[in-house]
């Protein structure tokens, strides 16, 4: 059975931490190895970050939520901006420093699945699957 761990954060950059950590301890109870806890720290990083750029404001909340399964990590970043059109997205060159689009990039390099849910009305959710090794 999965056990579920929702939090919801201010639209502040200084809140991303507190889901990396989230990320870091829940990671290292189920049993991934050092190398894959600093990933899903990374990307969880990301797509909270994202989250706040594109949030609607800093008044608004971000939710994220993790869930546990026997073999897999399953996180969700929800936010309520506007979204965006993933078609759009162009990854990055290789020795190419761009301002926007690495973030996309280093989720889906270092996660097994990397999903972006427009809501019905406006907001994204991004979903990050590792797999347990």
């Amino acid at each position: 059975m999965a056990e579920h761990i929702k939090i919801s954060l201010p639209g502040k950059p200084e809140y991303v931490s507190i889901a990396r950590l989230t990320a870091s301890v829940i990671a290292n109870q189920m049993g991934f190895n050092i190398d894959d806890v600093e990933d899903i720290k990374v990307a969880v990083g990301e797509a909270c970050n994202n989250a706040v750029l594109h949030g609607k404001s800093h008044e608004e909340v971000f939710e994220v939520q993790f869930e546990v399964q026997d073999n897999r990590m399953v996180i969700e970043v929800r936010d309520n901006g506007n979204g965006f059109d993933l078609d759009e997205y162009q990854a990055p060159e290789p020795g190419e420093l761009r301002e926007n689009g690495l973030g996309i990039f280093i989720m889906k390099t270092l996660m097994d699945e990397v999903d972006f849910i427009p809501a019905k009305n406006n907001g994204t959710t991004i979903r990050l699957v590792k797999e347990l090794q």
